[in-house]
């Protein structure tokens, strides 16, 4: 498949003794977490991760459509493009992104450890981020609090949703980002169907001149 919808969760769960891990389990605890450090939900060193940072190669583009995080222990979620934070403030200074409090991770989610309160969302991701060809991207979570160790610590987690074009649907997705069309499945159709139809068209003009 050349278009795929992906998700991918994070959480400070890992093997007893370890910071991280691979591969998630049911045995897996929740791990200590430093207050202010951005920590990479690919290969941060907590919780489960993957064995090499997210990138695009020559032939691929992502679109980052939904990012979210646990709303406790002030945490929140920032999205960086190879060195890039997409999230700044208005003096264009750093700021650790989107808080957990403004998109909850679980939706519904409560708004501290022991809270019985119900957030709803009140950010979306618009619009959508593109992440180019050669590109390499990081989702990361950073909680203002820290997260404490012993049988108290509390597990946080840390999402987001992203499309992978790849091959004919990345070259179609950059040249939409040419036009300035949005680049989502629906559009990417769209202008399959339009190549298409200009290739009939064009075999139809051919046959009937030949005819003539």
């Amino acid at each position: 498949m050349s278009m795929r919808s992906q998700v991918y969760e994070w959480a400070n769960l890992a093997p007893s003794g370890q910071t991280s891990t691979l591969r998630r389990t049911t045995s897996d605890l929740p791990v200590a977490l430093p207050a202010n450090r951005e920590l990479d939900l690919f290969i941060g060193g907590y919780g489960n991760n993957i064995t090499k940072p997210a990138e695009t190669t020559a032939t691929q583009f992502v679109v980052i459509e939904d990012i979210a995080c646990s709303a406790q222990d002030n945490g929140a979620v920032q999205i960086r493009i190879n060195t890039t934070d997409y999230f700044q403030n208005p003096d264009v200074t750093d700021m650790v992104g989107i808080p957990g409090l403004a998109s909850p991770y679980p939706r519904g989610s409560a708004s501290t450890a022991a809270g019985t309160d119900n957030l709803l969302k009140s950010f979306d991701l618009y619009p959508d981020v593109y992440v180019l060809p050669g590109q390499t991207w990081q989702i990361l979570y950073t909680t203002r609090d820290g997260v404490g160790s012993g049988s108290s610590t509390d597990v946080v987690a840390a999402f987001c949703k992203y499309t992978l074009y790849d091959g004919p649907d990345a070259l179609i997705a950059n040249k939409l980002l040419e036009l300035g069309v949005t680049i989502n499945p629906n559009n990417v159709d769209w202008y399959k169907r339009s190549l298409i139809e200009q290739q009939q068209a064009a075999a139809a003009a051919a046959a009937a001149q030949e005819g003539a």
